[in-house]
């Protein structure tokens, strides 16, 4: 295993922040020409969005998800455009599956940043707002969280289940909000060192999402998908797929499924690679894959100092 070979990573909901990448629009003009593109390919300044707009808007799924799409493109553009090759794999966390797409050549970023608008829309409105909800477990195993879930799905109080499998101890639940309350008093008597709802506004990766699911499959029917240039690790399975017509599926899939981070970020370990680059906003996940290996050395890109440590560092 090489620190010198590495793998990119694109963040998810959760990411998103007033005010960010700000440094990094002042300094790349492929980060400014990224935006500028967004804006022509939605119709209006997501940039002003991103830097004066509210954080709740900023938080609205349909808004959050072209959002960190553009931002995570754009930083891996700035990345190229200062010399920095190609990672030996890509993987995204949930939306972030979307970025690394498109970052590997299988989407078109114009066809993208369209398509996750209308698949966060499509993930809004499958439940009411309100009515669903996320919460992060901390510090209770895997399989308690899952049976824990499934007792409260089976009492009747509405579906509850295990989502986001982070990193070992740390788990998202998510479904109705009235069950993921139940969950949360169930998995806090059976020892969870915290419990948080998330600033999340519909229930992610749930069977409720099945009617998203249906919808995005048509929303992407007319849509070009290409053999990724990078292998790219999907969510579903914790492997890469090169046939275009499996991509789309695995992408429909995923809406309804649970995101197999830590086994994403195992696999990443198993091709040899010894760094992890995150592209978008923050550090969410170099916190989580430190969690899970412990080996992985962890590079962010959102601060232009930051990336260009990261290309000194891995060349």
């Amino acid at each position: 295993m090489s620190e010198h070979t590495f793998a990119f990573v694109f963040p998810g909901q959760g990411s998103q922040k007033v005010g960010m990448l700000a440094e990094a629009y002042a300094r790349f003009e492929a980060v400014r020409d990224t935006f500028a593109e967004a804006a022509q390919a939605m119709q209006y300044d997501m940039w002003d969005l991103v830097q004066n707009g509210e954080q709740s808007a900023l938080n609205l799924t349909e808004t959050t998800q072209p959002v960190l799409l553009t931002s995570s493109v754009a930083l891996w553009r700035a990345w190229q455009s200062q010399g920095g090759p190609d990672p030996v794999v890509m993987a995204g966390h949930s939306l972030g599956e979307f970025s690394a797409l498109v970052c590997a050549g299988a989407l078109d970023f114009a066809d993208a940043v369209q398509l996750v608008r209308q698949r966060g829309a499509f993930m809004q409105s499958a439940v009411p707002v309100g009515e669903g909800a996320m919460a992060a477990i901390i510090g209770v195993d895997d399989d308690v969280i899952v049976g824990v879930c499934d007792d409260v799905s089976a009492g009747g109080n509405g579906l509850v289940s295990a989502v986001n499998f982070n990193s070992p101890g740390q788990v998202v639940i998510a479904g109705h909000a009235a069950a993921v309350e139940t969950a949360i008093s169930a998995l806090k008597e059976a020892g969870a060192k915290r419990a948080m709802p998330l600033p999340v506004s519909a229930p992610f990766h749930t069977a409720l999402m099945k009617p998203a699911g249906e919808k995005l499959a048509q929303a992407m029917a007319d849509i070009k998908i290409d053999a990724p240039a990078v292998p790219v690790i999907h969510n579903v399975h914790a492997q890469p797929e090169s046939d275009p017509e499996k991509i789309r599926a695995l992408l429909v899939e995923q809406i309804f499924s649970p995101v197999q981070w830590t086994r994403c970020v195992r696999a990443i370990a198993d091709v040899g690679a010894g760094s992890v680059i995150e592209c978008g906003p923050g550090k969410v996940l170099s916190g989580l894959n430190r969690r899970i290996d412990k080996s992985l050395q962890s590079y962010s890109l959102e601060e232009p100092d930051a990336l260009m440590e990261t290309l000194a560092a891995l060349q």
